[in-house]
């Protein structure tokens, strides 16, 4: 592919509920560009973007895929995202270098939970959209109420700027309501003609009105009954679109590929290049503009990990220009990166290019250490840019390998995942001797593991992990520890008297103190003794749990001069310990998370309730715009494990959640006893 200009750059994000059709769209795209000879399906698991063999198994995207197009002279990389919100982390790095959105519909289903939470995205990001009302030709479609959902959700910066001819089954074609002509389809070919659009001229107004507004000489010249030309309509269109003042509304079926050569035509004349789009933020807040005069500079935004072609790093140019080898400092990590080839993505094809300059997107391959959200730049002009702030996981699942040699073949692939996928963390949790797979959701974790098999070789177990419960006890009690070893020879002797009690400080373990007065126990032995009961407390004596709030203190003791040491007085802690700590009302505690969660008011009810059967106890609301409440509540981790897909489910996905760990609280009896006959089930198996 040939090198452009950065104004000759279009860089658009496709994002939408899961079936609005958004791998069609880039398929009809890309058709119509005539970057492939025929349009793949989703059902034949032949499309450019759905290439991963997990997204052919289970027919869902799941995650980010560029294809770069050429049409009327410009560079399109269009990155298609998922639409399912375990996958929610693709857009992200999607809208860090989009300098355009589209927004697809489902024109039967209209405005969908994945349609909102792409709409606030995109502002928040302040990136302009535009509207397709995809699937025009379903079944019972209706234009006029899908138009009404979009204009009710998004507001009335949507314009449609055109309207279907016939809609549903009677759907072929469609008329532009600036340019008042009518585009029909039939055998593949398109046909136009000049008419009347007297029913929809008051949408033909308002977007004339938007025209007007992006300068001061054309409101001039509206505001005094002057009319408008075409042209000067279409450049106050784009401008006011790049400012994001205004949302056009497309209708097309792209499996028909009925309307899209249009959009097509769109994008490449009126979407911003990013010469016209927002700058890039450095971490001091600084804007940079895209300027391929200036020295190098670059963000990756996206990380392929591939087992047989290595690590593959998409990348977005925000200033100067690459061509040919080059060395480059990573400003984020502060190392060098050496680069030998530059591409540009198709699909999972990597297309080699000669040089890449400002505002494109391009591909390296193999660097060393660079990841998702780094900074590359020219070492004599460093600059880092702001890191993309991706969601951060609501689910934990351990894993383990089906086969007790894949450690290391585990741990590697989940460095390798982890570096594709920046919304997964592992941990590896010592108390319980877990890896633990943290992500956005169940779909997301098994994909995951289904990765570490078909991409690494390793077959894995999830579980649930183990709740890292916790053991006190509620009173005071006194025990003796006596060990006495003689089998001939030296032998071993040491005596303890111990005070077991609370300190309801719950965040340190153990407090030691010694009150031995008159040598009862030499000084050299005290260690010992705290040495043997800090051993202890690793594990209670419930069901093993690290023991906390306990204050051990040593009052009283006996020695033999030749047969006592330090291992005689250690084990006799450890004795004075397992008679006094079950005599001192030991009781099991659990973690209580601090739980944030953002819903539509009209799911209020279900979700207080809920938490009240998970013994959650709610701590305040807060109203916030968008008609939805904030809840801030406190309950017991044991009964959060799948709060992420409840909530979804609840809330038909509109519901988020965060939660961190308060505090730890004395659990009910009734509920202890089960947890503690699990952990001794667990210990004998």
């Amino acid at each position: 592919m040939k090198t452009y200009q950065t104004k000759d750059i279009r860089n658009i994000a496709i994002f939408g509920h899961g079936g609005s059709g958004k791998t069609s769209l880039l398929e009809a795209l890309a058709f119509n560009a005539k970057a492939i000879d025929r349009m793949g399906r989703v059902e034949d698991k032949n499309t450019i973007s759905d290439f991963d063999p997990e997204e052919n198994k289970r027919g869902i995207s799941i995650s980010s895929a560029m294809a770069a197009i050429e049409a009327g002279g410009k560079k399109i990389n269009i990155i298609d995202v998922p639409g399912y919100f375990d996958f929610i982390g693709e857009w992200y790095g999607a809208l860090q270098v989009a300098d355009c959105a589209i927004i697809v519909e489902d024109a039967l289903s209209g405005v969908e939970v994945g349609t909102e939470k792409a709409w606030e995205l995109i502002r928040e990001k302040n990136i302009p959209a535009l509207v397709v009302l995809n699937k025009m030709d379903r079944e019972n479609v209706n234009f006029q109420k899908a138009l009404e959902q979009t204009e009710a959700y998004m507001g009335s910066k949507v314009v449609p700027f055109q309207f279907p001819v016939g809609e549903g089954l009677d759907f072929k074609g469609l008329k532009g309501i600036v340019s008042e002509k009518e585009y029909e389809y039939a055998g593949g070919k398109r046909s136009e003609k000049s008419v009347s659009i007297a029913e929809y001229q008051e949408y033909r107004d308002k977007l004339i009105e938007y025209a007007a507004e992006s300068s001061e000489e054309m409101m001039e010249k509206y505001f005094e009954g002057e009319e408008l030309s075409m042209e000067e309509i279409f450049a106050g269109l784009k401008v006011t679109f790049a400012q994001g003042n205004v949302v056009p509304l497309f209708v097309a079926s792209a499996t028909k590929n009925i309307g899209v050569d249009l959009l097509l035509d769109f994008i490449v004349r009126y979407c911003p290049s990013p010469l016209e789009a927002k700058k890039m933020k450095t971490v001091e807040g600084e804007e940079v503009a895209y300027d391929s005069k200036l020295p190098f500079s670059a963000q990756i935004f996206k990380t392929i990990a591939d087992p047989y072609v290595g690590k593959l790093s998409l990348f977005k140019v925000v200033t100067g220009s690459l061509s040919g080898t080059m060395e480059l400092l990573n400003s984020t990590q502060d190392k060098k990166e050496k680069v030998n080839h530059l591409y540009t993505m198709f699909g999972k094809k990597q297309l080699d290019i000669d040089e890449i300059v400002a505002g494109d997107i391009g591909a390296f391959a193999k660097l060393t250490d660079s990841i998702t959200g780094d900074t590359l730049c020219d070492a004599k002009q460093k600059v880092e840019y702001e890191n993309i702030d991706f969601p951060k996981p609501v689910i934990s699942m351990a894993v383990s390998p089906k086969s007790k040699g894949d450690e290391d073949k585990l741990s590697t692939g989940l460095q390798r995942l982890r570096e594709e996928d920046p919304t997964i963390t592992i941990e590896r949790n010592a108390e319980t001797k877990q890896t633990l797979i943290n992500g956005l959701g169940e779909v997301h974790v098994d994909v995951v593991s289904c990765k570490l098999k078909t991409k690494f070789g390793v077959d894995v177990e999830l579980n649930e992990p183990i709740i890292p419960f916790r053991e006190t006890i509620k009173k005071k009690a006194t025990a003796e520890g006596k060990h006495k070893k003689q089998s001939g020879g030296r032998g071993q002797f040491g005596v303890v008297f111990v005070d077991f009690e609370p300190t309801h400080d719950l965040d340190v373990d153990m407090e030691f103190v010694d009150k031995v007065v008159g040598g009862a126990v030499p000084r050299n032995f005290i260690p010992a003794v705290e040495k043997g009961l800090r051993d202890c407390v690793l594990e209670g004596v419930l069901a093993g749990y690290p023991v906390v709030g306990l204050r051990c203190t040593l009052f009283d003791g006996k020695f033999h001069p030749v047969d006592s040491d330090e291992m005689s007085f250690k084990m006799a802690a450890s004795l004075a310990y397992r008679e006094g700590m079950p005599k001192a009302n030991p009781v099991l505690l659990e973690p209580i998370y601090e739980i944030k969660i953002i819903v539509p008011e009209e799911y209020m009810g279900d979700i207080m309730g809920d938490l009240n059967k998970k013994r959650g106890r709610i701590m305040g609301m807060e109203p916030i715009q968008g008609g939805k409440q904030i809840i801030n509540a406190e309950a017991p981790l044991k009964e959060m494990f799948r709060y992420a897909t409840e909530l979804r489910s609840m809330t038909q996905a509109r519901g988020e959640f965060s939660m961190q760990f308060v505090r730890y609280e004395e659990m009910p009896a009734t509920i202890a006893e089960k947890v503690i006959a699990e952990a001794k089930e667990r210990k004998e198996g």
